[in-house]
């Protein structure tokens, strides 16, 4: 009898799915691996959370770790995964060197969550008040990292078609390193659409979004000071409710309910919320991959505003759950209109589904990408000797990454 295969996930912070969309996404791999057979474990050195997911509910095995501890050798050893999969570049760069020692043989798997020097860098040229250039992203810190870590791996997950692009057009990555691999959700039929409040049973607009997450308190504020005034003075009855998982003290003092608008804290249920709600307000200004809170409104069957950043790579050339507007007044007088006339609703509400149907399909994806894994455990020699550029960043980082972490190990004893 063949033996399962094994998947170690070393993780970032524990999944939050109810926090954040990154903790979705990684429910969604989670899933895709236990399908097709993986037994999975799940190792990370943060902190346990309140809100962390049960991981055992889903027949995951759950192993804390250490940073900079040779204790993890003897566990990777023990484990011997076929495949390990790194929750960012940033725990690439910590475990990496440790992996390909202990598990010389496991396929090495970067899930990026989104590009983050391009995030870093739209929020550098945001706070300097300029555009954005593709040419930031050469001399972002960040991007040198990033990029070193997508080289090193057998293979990365990018979230977004667009930054694919950046990957193969920017920074020359080869195509067989990557693999696009956005949300994945079921199906959604018209007649799903029955079952959700109408649009008479729905009220208020809706924000939510981490507040540990940049864009999304700079979202926030960017409602308070440019949007509301303009939505206020031609809607004087219209409400705004703020949802955010870890609030600040400046998030918190933005509540004025004078003004209709409040901040809720934590949302218990993200979805019921989005499902109560009429349209849910998005204007980021900068960031980077997919944004869930507008594929969760989507599925919620609520239509969004956001902007052309909000929208990016998300529907493919099909109209949008809404609308999309950089410009703060001509994004309040649509959001009203998109929150008063029913007709205009419902369009935005059904080309929601269409969205979802032809471009997060999760059987257009999860079959290729554990075909693709299976591929590599069958022959990771022959795609690691075409990747020389990984190998070379592998020798110089496999050193000065082992000896670093091998002091630091040294000094806390």
């Amino acid at each position: 009898m063949e033996r399962l295969k094994k998947l170690l996930i070393i993780g970032f912070v524990w999944p939050e799915p109810n926090s954040s969309a990154a903790g979705g996404r990684m429910m969604q791999l989670i899933s895709i691996f236990k399908e097709n057979g993986f037994e999975v474990t799940f190792a990370s050195a943060a902190q346990d959370s309140d809100f962390m997911v049960d991981l055992g509910e889903f027949g995951v095995v759950k192993r804390n770790i250490e940073l900079n501890s040779s204790s993890f050798d003897d566990f990777a050893k023990e484990l011997n995964p076929d495949v390990v999969l790194f929750d960012r570049f940033m725990i690439e760069e910590q475990f990496g060197w440790r992996v390909i020692e202990n598990c010389p043989k496991a396929i090495r798997i970067l899930d990026t969550e989104d590009l983050h020097c391009l995030r870093t860098a739209r929020q550098k040229a945001f706070k300097e008040n300029r555009p954005f250039a593709l040419f930031d992203l050469l001399s972002e810190e960040v991007a040198k990292r990033e990029i070193a870590s997508i080289l090193r791996c057998d293979l990365s997950l990018i979230i977004s078609e667009f930054e694919m692009n950046i990957l193969k057009e920017v920074f020359k990555i080869n195509e067989d390193l990557l693999f696009y691999l956005p949300f994945l959700v079921d199906e959604m039929k018209e007649e799903q659409l029955l079952k959700l409040p109408s649009f008479e049973e729905r009220k208020n607009f809706v924000f939510i979004g981490n507040f540990l997450h940049e864009p999304n308190w700079n979202t926030v504020q960017h409602l308070k000071e440019a949007i509301w005034p303009s939505v206020k003075k031609d809607f004087p009855e219209a409400v705004l409710e703020v949802y955010g998982a870890y609030p600040s003290q400046k998030v918190l003092q933005l509540h004025q309910p004078k003004n209709g608008f409040f901040i809720m804290g934590r949302a218990e249920d993200a979805n019921e919320i989005v499902k109560k709600a009429r349209v849910v307000l998005a204007p980021i200004r900068f960031g980077a991959g997919l944004k869930g809170k507008l594929l969760e409104a989507m599925q919620c069957g609520t239509p969004s505003a956001t902007t052309s950043i909000g929208s990016e790579a998300m529907h493919a050339n099909l109209s949008w759950n809404g609308f999309i507007e950089d410009n703060p007044l001509e994004f309040s007088k649509k959001a009203i209109a998109l929150y008063q006339d029913e007709n205009l609703w419902k369009e935005a509400q059904k080309n929601g589904i269409e969205i979802i149907n032809k471009c997060y399909q999760k059987k257009n994806y999860s079959e290729k990408l554990i075909s693709l894994v299976n591929s590599l455990l069958m022959d990771s020699e022959s795609h690691r000797l075409h990747n020389f550029m990984g190998n070379l960043l592998q020798h110089h980082a496999f050193k000065s990454t082992m000896y670093m972490s091998k002091w630091i190990e040294a000094k806390n004893k």
